[in-house]
């Protein structure tokens, strides 16, 4: 067994499990309360994600950095008699995506209120946050499989019963997408679970430690396998051509789900690329490894193009996602240390900058009641901090150096240049397609003389920017100083990669090399000498 992966020592307190309890008993509170206080609502729903929040931030302080397996780990047998336990815990890259899940659910739930029946909306967020956690955490295939479903409910209601316009085809459409992916998981894992213990010998398991460190399934096997789990989340990502379910759930969702859509449930999908597909079938994930490049890439183009031609605005933003889930992608499939970690640090990115936009979004929707990007002119002169602070996110997204996005974006490119240079090339064009289509909806939307209409269109509120405020604390935060996120990745991610080039024969890391400045002269000399000979 590889020594890094072993888990760590179990913590006294069972934080984990509070993760996924306290959103779940705030759900019930919620229930048993009487429907005539919608404000009692509000704040308790506030209050205990706020709590789970707060929790994933003390997590986040208490984790060890040098360690780079699972800890705070918490087992209990569950179904003993099929290897089924509660087996939870975190490593270095899923830390930061528990943290986002902590972070964003009251953000969203302070940014906007639902314009009817409140009592079952905050319900179903908080049962959204507590799956979402318990996919993050989960060491178990079954128990990861149930809160992997789990989550769909409640964004399937969000939709439907709070969305706009269209919202129950969106709704339906969603779900039929995402069970449909789910149906070729769970025959992985079923496949997977019983072809391995048949060939190990030895009991059932859904650790997937145990199946991934002793794994015994002949290469075509774990091939088909792999792709099983592939399409589910390929669906969940969601990556070209199995994306189209997402711009009609953005567009018809409620801010809050939008907000959630993109900043969390998104990543379920690129956290299990990495998390169970190069963890547990490493010489699969190298096999698909161009696949996976080539439809990553079609993406980035793909959404760029697209977003360009959008009319709406929020639309638009929503196809912006299908680009930068593109990069994730690539960087992922680089599978080197730079692009991996490259692209789970886009992932928390991605969260921030595309969350609060969908945020921005909302509250023009609020107060013009339209997202068409035509009717929107002028609004920088009548809301200029409105302007400001849409400016600054607009600019995290396009992966502007000193904003967020850039750090996830530098790195995925310089993996995917060792990996394959041409596809990288190709990716870095979708940054300045981007810029394209970000920049012209700006200008569009807030430079020129204000139409009538928008000449009374009010100004960020202080609670709005107090809302607004963590989200681009982050992006700065981030874009500069980037350090503490990385080097609690980084244990992980180098376990990973190691992992993989110990099962895969033959398969060394593509590597990007990185002159030190110390070095620089003598590396030039070194050229120079090379270039006269």
């Amino acid at each position: 067994m590889n020594s890094t992966m072993i888990l760590a020592a179990d913590q006294p307190f069972p934080i984990l499990p509070a993760l996924v309890l306290v959103p779940i008993l705030g759900a019930l509170a919620i229930a048993l309360m009487p429907r005539r206080r919608p404000e009692s609502l509000r704040q308790v729903a506030v209050l205990v994600s706020t709590t789970t929040a707060a929790l994933s931030v003390w997590l986040l302080t208490a984790f060890d950095t040098s360690e780079a397996g699972f800890q705070f780990t918490s087992q209990q047998n569950w179904i003993e008699s099929l290897g089924i336990s509660w087996n939870v815990g975190v490593d270095g890259i899923s830390l930061f995506l528990v943290v986002l899940s902590g972070i964003i659910f009251p953000i969203a739930m302070l940014a906007t209120k639902p314009g009817h029946d409140p009592k079952p909306y905050y319900a179903w967020l908080l049962v959204l946050q507590a799956g979402s956690m318990g996919v993050f955490i989960a060491l178990d295939l079954f128990l990861f499989f149930l809160f992997f479903e789990i989550v769909l409910i409640p964004m399937y209601f969000l939709i439907g019963n709070w969305g706009h316009g269209n919202r129950v085809k969106a709704a339906m459409k969603f779900f039929i997408y995402t069970m449909f992916g789910s149906a070729f998981m769970l025959v992985g894992i079923v496949s997977l679970v019983v072809l391995n213990a048949q060939g190990t010998g030895g009991d059932i398991t859904f650790d997937i430690v145990a199946l991934a460190e002793n794994q015994e399934l002949a290469q075509n096997t774990a091939r088909w396998i792999f792709l099983s789990f592939a399409i589910a989340f390929a669906v969940k990502v969601p990556i070209f051509p199995v994306h189209t379910w997402l711009p009609d759930a953005h567009t018809e969702a409620p801010t809050a789900g939008s907000v959630i859509l993109a900043a969390v449930m998104l990543k379920l999908g690129t956290y299990g690329l990495v998390r169970f597909g190069l963890y547990m079938f490493p010489e699969a994930a190298v096999w698909f490894a161009p696949v996976f490049l080539t439809l990553g890439v079609i993406g980035i183009l793909y959404g760029a193009f697209v977003a360009t031609m959008q009319r709406d605005l929020k639309r638009l933003v929503a196809y912006s996602s299908v680009a930068h889930l593109g990069f994730i992608v690539l960087g992922i499939f680089a599978l080197n240390t730079h692009g991996i970690q490259g692209g789970v640090l886009q992932m928390v990115n991605h969260g921030i900058s595309t969350g609060a936009l969908f945020i921005l979004v909302g509250w023009i929707y609020e107060r013009r009641h339209t997202r068409q990007i035509s009717e929107l002119m002028g609004l920088q002169k009548v809301a200029p901090v409105f302007a400001a602070a849409f400016t600054v996110v607009m600019l995290s997204s396009i992966g502007v150096p000193g904003l967020n996005g850039f750090v996830g974006e530098f790195l995925i490119l310089i993996g995917a240049f060792a990996a394959n240079r041409w596809w990288a090339v190709i990716a870095a064009a979708g940054v300045i397609f981007a810029a394209i289509y970000l920049l012209w909806a700006y200008q569009r939307v807030f430079h020129g003389e204000p139409d009538p209409a928008n000449e009374d269109m009010p100004d960020l509120k202080w609670s709005e920017g107090l809302v607004l405020a963590p989200l681009i604390g982050l992006i700065f935060f981030m874009g500069i100083y980037p350090k503490p996120v990385l080097e609690r990745m980084e244990p992980s991610v180098n376990a990973l990669v190691a992992h993989i080039e110990a099962e895969v024969p033959g398969f060394s890391e593509p590597t990007a090399t990185v002159l030190a400045v110390g070095d620089a002269d003598e590396d030039l000399a070194t050229v120079d000498e090379e270039v006269d000979q």
